[in-house]
């Protein structure tokens, strides 16, 4: 049976709901509560401060790809649509409606594959650069360890994500062995990839970007860490960060509310920091994210208010 998108929105809301209240049963949430409350605010506000940088940062790097794919706009005009593209994935299950509907309205100049191309390369920029702190931590820890020990039923889920993912440029590479239809789309996809990201002179500038801004998303879990009482080591901080970040993309939840608390209190312990520790600053991170997105809602008024006037005038 093949769920309606409404069902599939309402699936996704009890299972962070379901997920949520199962995590505050098994680690303690009163105390996580507890300690929420007292949070230090100055962190708060730096976490927040961080994340808009993200998403300043984020936006300029989406112009710099869609100029490159024949998609022509103003810095103010993609800041406005990133920021109501983020509001969106963190308002409604799935966590990719805000960017399906930027890629939409960004059709215009070359088309939907190209706009929807653009968006899909500047994500995948913000992922890969999170994934890059990631592997480099992962894997110098494993050949020098000390600095983090990795549990047996961690490395089994990291070392087979990490070979994935590390395949996944030579699967792109070898389309040409793939059927006619699938090889040509593999192609575009690839040269179009290649012309707005990969080529040496724009990796120059797109890899910095990629990795500032995998910086912000870090360093702001950090902070909201930090307000609440906990000082992850350096470590710990660019090693587990990444995955709890990675869980706001399985699109089971609502931009990963619930998966992302379970696994900040499952990775937590590993460090010394107790599970509702874990619970609570991701929910502080969560928040945080939440508040550093609310300019998406001008648009939202800006374009209601156009609209009234327009049918007014008519």
């Amino acid at each position: 049976m093949r769920l309606s998108r409404t069902q599939l929105r309402i699936v996704q809301i009890l299972v962070s709901l379901t997920l949520l209240t199962l995590l505050w049963l098994a680690v303690d949430g009163q105390q996580a509560l507890r300690i929420l409350r007292r949070a230090d605010w100055s962190w708060i506000v730096l976490a927040w401060g961080v994340m808009t940088l993200q998403t300043v940062l984020s936006a300029l790097r989406w112009k710099l790809i869609a100029a490159k794919l024949g998609q022509s706009f103003s810095y103010i005009h993609a800041l406005s649509e990133y920021y109501l593209s983020q509001f969106v994935n963190q308002s409604l299950p799935g966590g990719m409606v805000g960017d399906a509907g930027r890629a939409y309205r960004a059709r215009k100049q070359a088309g939907l594959l190209r706009a929807a191309q653009g968006v899909f390369f500047e994500r995948l920029s913000q992922q890969a650069g999170i994934f890059a702190v990631f592997a480099v931590t992962y894997v110098v820890t494993i050949v020098q360890p000390g600095g983090l020990r990795w549990p047996v039923w961690l490395t089994s889920i990291t070392a087979p994500f990490l070979l994935i993912c590390l395949g996944l440029p030579f699967i792109l590479y070898f389309g040409w062995l793939l059927p006619g239809p699938q090889r040509r789309a593999l192609e575009d996809l690839w040269s179009s990839l290649e012309a707005s990201l990969v080529k040496p002179r724009i990796l120059a500038y797109q890899a910095p970007l990629a990795l500032v801004t995998a910086a912000c998303n870090i360093f702001a879990f950090y902070a909201c860490a930090r307000s609440i009482g906990v000082e992850l080591p350096l470590v710990a901080v660019l090693g587990l960060v990444p995955l709890i970040l990675f869980m706001m993309l399985v699109p089971v939840t609502v931009s990963g509310w619930g998966l992302r608390e379970g696994v900040a209190a499952a990775l937590f312990p590993i460090v010394g920091a107790s599970g509702y520790s874990g619970l609570a600053a991701s929910i502080a991170f969560g928040l945080v994210f939440l508040a550093a997105v609310l300019p998406g809602v001008l648009p939202i008024l800006f374009r209601r208010r156009r609209v009234e006037e327009e049918r007014g005038a008519s």
